[in-house]
C-alpha cells in the first residue's frame, strides 16, 4: 500500500486560529482598560460623566493605556494555552482595577506599585474597611474565579502549532504591539497627553489613565542622579551650609525635651467651608493655635500615606524627588541609615523614644526606626490593653501615659518623643454608628458624607481632649519642654481643594507649644522644613540637612540643592559624610521599660505568671515554645495550659503581634 504522509502545516499567517487572534486580542485589550477605567474614574458611584471626558479629551493617553494591556497580553502567542495567558493577565489587570477603585473609594491616593511593598499592612487594615461577610464573599469570588482558571488551564483550548511557528508569531506579535506602544507614548509626550511628573497623583491617575500610571509607579523610582553630582558639588553645598550655620548667634538650648506628635488624618474641622457643627470640636486646638506658634503644613499626601509625611518631618528630605507613590520606608530605608531629627538630637545628649499606637510592623517601622536613630520603639504590642473606635482603630488617649513615661525613663537626661497617632484613621463609617455623638453635623457639603463626618469630627473631637490633656499635664512638670502638634494628611472625606479654606488638599496645620516662653512665629512650612524650624527655634544646628533647612530655604538654588544632598545621602557616594561614614544603625529596644516575669503561682488549678509591664500581646514561652497565654492585667498572666515547670525562672515572656510574628523576647 502506497504511505501517504500527513499534511503539511500551512503557514501561521494564512492560519484562521492566527488571524482571528490577531483580531480578537486588541479587542480584549480594550475591553479590559475600558473597565479598568471604570473603576479608575469611580463610574459605579459617581456616572460615566468622567470616564467620558477622559477618552474624549486624552484619546491618545487611552490609546497608551490600551497598548499596555495589549503588549501584557501579546505572550499568549507563545503559549499553546493561550486562552489560559489572555484570562489570567486580564483577571490581574481587572484585579489590579477593582483594588484601585476600592481604594479610591476609601482614601484620596490610587493604587500604586508601592502599595504592593506593603501588602501584608494592607491585608491588615481590611477588616477596618469590610465587614466579615463582605470578606467572606470576596474571598470566595477569588477561589471561584482561581478554580475557574486551573479548569482552563487543564482543560480549555490548546494551539496546536509547532513551537517555531508559536516563537516567531508571538516574536512578532510583541515587537508590533511594543514598537506601537512605544510611538504612541512618544507621540503621547511630544504633545502634551502623558507627563512622567506627577503632581498630584490623584489627577494624574484620572488625565493618563490607570494603566500608564501603575507602570509609572513601577519603573519610576528612587532619586534620579542630578546632572552636575560629583564630590566637588557637594562639598561645595557642605561648606554653604557650614558656613552660614556657624554664623548664627546664640546659644543651644539642649535641656529642652523635644515632643512631636503626628496626628492621624487630623485637621481642624472649620477648615471645612459649609460644615455646620453643634459646637467647636477642637476646642483645645483654637486655643493653642490662637497663643502660639501655628501655620499652613504642606504635607506630601492626601487620604492615605501617613510614612511619607512621616519621613519628611524625621529627615528634613522631601519625598517629591521620589518615584510617584514611592515610601522612602519601603525602598530605602530598611537596610540603611539617614539623618533624623533623632541623629541629630542625640549628638547633643539626647534620648530618642518612638510612640505609635498600632502594629510595630505598619510600614516597617520595626526595621526603619534604627536606622532613623531611636533608642527605642513603643508599639502597639507594648502599651496596656487600649480602647478602640467603632472602625476598630486604637484611641489616642493611650498615648498620654506612653510619652509621658518616655520622658521619665531617662531621667537627667533631656528627650525627643516622635509619636504617631492612629484614632482618625478610616474608613469612616457613610451610616450613624455612634450613640448620643458629642457633635453632631447641623450642614455637610455633601450630605452623601453627613454621618461620615460626624464620626470623623467626633473622633478629632476625642484627638482633642487627648492634646489638651496631655499640654495640662506636661504643664505641671518642671522640665523646659516644646511639643509639635500636626496633622499627617486630610481625611478621605471626598473633599476638593474648594471644599478647604487653605484651597489645597495638601495642607495640614501645625502647633508649637512650649511652657518656657518661645516668641509666637506663625509661619507656613513644609513638613520637610518643621523639624529643623523647631530645632532652630533653640539654636541646635546639628546636622548639615538640619542646618540646610534652616540656613538656604530662601536660596535660588534651594530645590537643586535639596536633590543633590538626597540622592547623595540615599543613592549616591555619600560625600556629604566625610571621613566619618554615614550614620551608625541604633541598637533599638522594643519598648519603653522591661517586661518581666517576677513569680508564678497556682490558683484553683490555673496557673498565673505575675510580674510587671505586661500587655495584651505578652505570651509565655517555655523551652521556646509558646504557652496559651490570657492577658489579665499589667500584673498578671493566665495560662490557658499547664506548664512543665513550677520554676518561674524558666519561663520568658515573648511579645507577639496578631500574626503571630515575634516582635521581641523577654525574661
Amino acid at each position: 500500500m502506497r504511505q501517504t504522509s500527513p499534511p503539511a502545516e500551512p503557514d501561521a499567517s494564512w492560519h484562521p486560529q492566527e488571524r482571528r487572534a490577531f483580531l480578537y486580542l486588541p479587542l480584549l485589550a480594550l475591553l479590559v482598560s475600558i473597565v479598568v477605567e471604570l473603576f479608575n474614574h469611580k463610574t459605579f458611584t459617581e456616572g460615566p460623566a468622567s470616564l467620558w471626558r477622559f477618552v474624549s479629551d486624552e484619546p491618545l493617553a487611552f490609546l497608551v493605556d490600551v497598548l499596555i494591556v495589549l503588549v501584557t497580553l501579546s505572550p499568549a502567542f507563545f503559549f499553546r494555552r493561550r486562552a489560559f495567558w489572555c484570562a489570567l493577565v486580564s483577571f490581574l489587570w481587572l484585579v489590579a482595577g477593582g483594588v484601585n477603585g476600592f481604594i479610591l473609594l476609601n482614601r484620596m491616593t490610587p493604587f500604586t506599585v508601592a502599595d504592593l511593598t506593603v501588602f501584608e499592612t494592607g491585608l491588615d487594615t481590611v477588616p477596618n474597611y469590610l465587614s466579615t461577610g463582605y470578606i467572606v464573599l470576596l474571598t470566595a469570588a477569588l477561589l471561584v474565579v482561581a478554580g475557574g482558571l486551573a479548569l482552563l488551564f487543564w482543560k480549555g483550548p490548546r494551539s496546536r502549532l509547532p513551537v517555531r511557528t508559536r516563537i516567531l508569531t508571538g516574536a512578532g506579535a510583541l515587537a508590533v504591539s511594543s514598537l506601537l506602544m512605544g510611538g504612541s507614548c512618544a507621540l503621547a509626550f511630544a504633545t502634551g497627553s502623558l507627563s512622567d511628573q506627577f503632581a498630584n497623583l490623584a489627577f494624574a491617575y484620572e488625565d493618563y489613565g490607570f494603566s500608564y500610571c501603575f507602570l509609572q509607579t513601577w519603573l519610576n523610582r528612587g532619586v534620579h542622579r542630578p546632572a552636575g553630582y560629583s564630590r566637588s558639588a557637594v562639598d561645595k553645598i557642605v561648606d554653604s551650609v557650614e558656613e552660614k550655620t556657624s554664623s548664627l548667634t546664640g546659644a543651644a538650648q539642649t535641656d529642652v525635651n523635644v515632643i512631636f506628635i503626628q496626628l492621624e488624618s487630623y485637621i481642624d474641622p472649620s477648615q471645612i467651608q459649609g460644615l455646620e457643627l453643634s459646637e467647636d470640636p477642637v476646642p483645645n486646638w483654637t486655643a493653642l493655635k490662637e497663643e502660639y506658634s501655628s501655620g499652613y503644613l504642606t504635607v506630601p499626601v492626601v487620604g492615605a500615606g501617613t510614612a511619607n509625611t512621616e519621613f519628611e518631618v524625621l529627615t528634613g528630605m522631601s519625598t517629591r524627588f521620589f518615584g510617584p507613590g514611592e515610601y522612602p520606608y519601603q525602598t530605602c530605608l530598611t537596610d540603611q541609615t539617614v539623618e533624623s531629627v533623632a541623629y541629630d538630637l542625640k549628638a547633643n545628649g539626647y534620648a530618642a523614644h518612638a510612640i505609635h499606637n498600632h502594629r510595630a510592623a505598619f510600614y516597617s517601622r520595626n526595621e526603619v526606626y534604627p536606622n532613623l536613630g531611636f533608642d527605642d520603639f513603643t508599639a502597639l504590642e507594648y502599651m496596656p490593653a487600649v480602647k478602640t473606635t467603632p472602625t476598630n482603630w486604637a484611641k489616642d488617649s493611650v498615648l498620654k501615659d506612653q510619652i509621658l513615661q518616655a520622658l521619665d525613663v531617662t531621667e537627667g537626661q533631656p528627650d525627643l518623643v516622635f509619636t504617631v497617632s492612629v484614632q482618625g484613621h478610616g474608613k469612616y463609617p457613610t451610616e450613624p454608628v455612634l450613640e448620643n455623638p458629642a457633635i453632631t453635623v447641623e450642614k455637610c457639603p455633601d450630605e452623601d458624607y453627613h454621618y461620615a463626618m460626624e464620626y470623623y469630627v467626633n473622633q478629632t473631637h476625642e484627638m482633642d481632649a487627648f492634646v489638651g490633656s496631655l499640654v495640662k499635664a506636661l504643664s505641671q512638670r518642671e522640665e523646659k519642654t516644646v511639643l509639635v502638634l500636626y496633622g499627617d494628611h486630610l481625611p478621605a472625606l471626598g473633599l476638593d481643594a474648594a471644599d478647604m479654606e487653605s484651597g489645597s488638599l495638601y495642607r495640614t496645620e501645625y502647633i508649637i507649644w512650649d511652657n518656657f516662653g518661645l516668641e509666637q512665629r506663625d509661619e507656613d512650612l513644609a513638613a520637610y522644613q518643621l523639624s529643623a524650624s523647631v530645632l532652630g527655634r533653640l539654636g541646635i544646628t546639628t546636622g548639615l540637612m538640619n542646618g540646610f533647612q534652616q540656613t538656604c530655604r530662601e536660596e535660588d538654588s534651594y530645590w537643586r540643592d535639596l536633590r543633590m544632598l538626597q540622592y547623595d545621602a540615599l543613592y549616591g557616594s555619600g560625600f556629604l559624610y566625610g571621613e566619618t561614614g554615614p550614620y551608625v544603625p541604633a541598637e533599638m529596644e522594643m519598648g519603653m521599660v522591661p517586661i518581666e516575669i517576677t513569680g508564678m503561682e497556682q490558683r484553683a488549678g490555673d496557673w498565673f505568671i505575675l510580674g510587671q509591664h505586661f500587655t495584651p500581646y505578652c505570651v509565655v514561652t517555655e523551652d521556646g515554645d509558646l504557652l496559651e497565654t490570657e492577658y489579665e492585667s499589667p500584673w498578671l498572666l493566665r495560662l490557658q495550659e499547664e506548664p512543665d515547670t513550677t520554676d518561674y525562672q524558666d519561663l520568658e515572656i515573648s511579645v507577639v503581634d496578631k500574626h503571630n510574628e515575634v516582635l521581641s523576647n523577654t525574661e
